[in-house]
């Protein structure tokens, strides 16, 4: 399904110390919105929702819904902290183009 990069499994489970998430999994959901129609939106919840997909990499428990299976099957999220920015970034062989920013794309 999705690959959590060490990097960016690093960095998530550092977030999820700081805010006192340890129980929590990250959800990882395609939105419509952004500059090429769909956006990519990370946040932690507690419990999956009936349908969810749950599973394990690199530690991290990763949460997607139904529908955003279908768009972020063999994606990568990984973190970059270098000098043309910091912040997660995405890697998905279903996107058929993607904006400069590189946090929207199309299906």
């Amino acid at each position: 399904m999705i690959h959590v990069t060490d990097r960016a499994a690093e960095q998530i489970r550092k977030i999820m110390e700081k805010e006192g998430l340890q129980d929590h999994g990250l959800r990882v959901a395609v939105v419509g919105g952004g500059c090429s129609g769909m956006s990519y939106k990370l946040n932690f919840e507690k419990d999956a929702s009936q349908g969810d997909k749950v599973y394990e990499d690199q530690g991290v428990r990763i949460i997607v819904d139904p529908k955003s299976t279908l768009f972020l099957n063999g994606t990568t999220l990984d973190f970059s902290d270098g000098l043309s920015g910091t912040g997660f970034t995405f890697s998905n062989p279903n996107a058929k183009s993607t904006c400069g920013c590189g946090t929207s794309f199309s299906g």
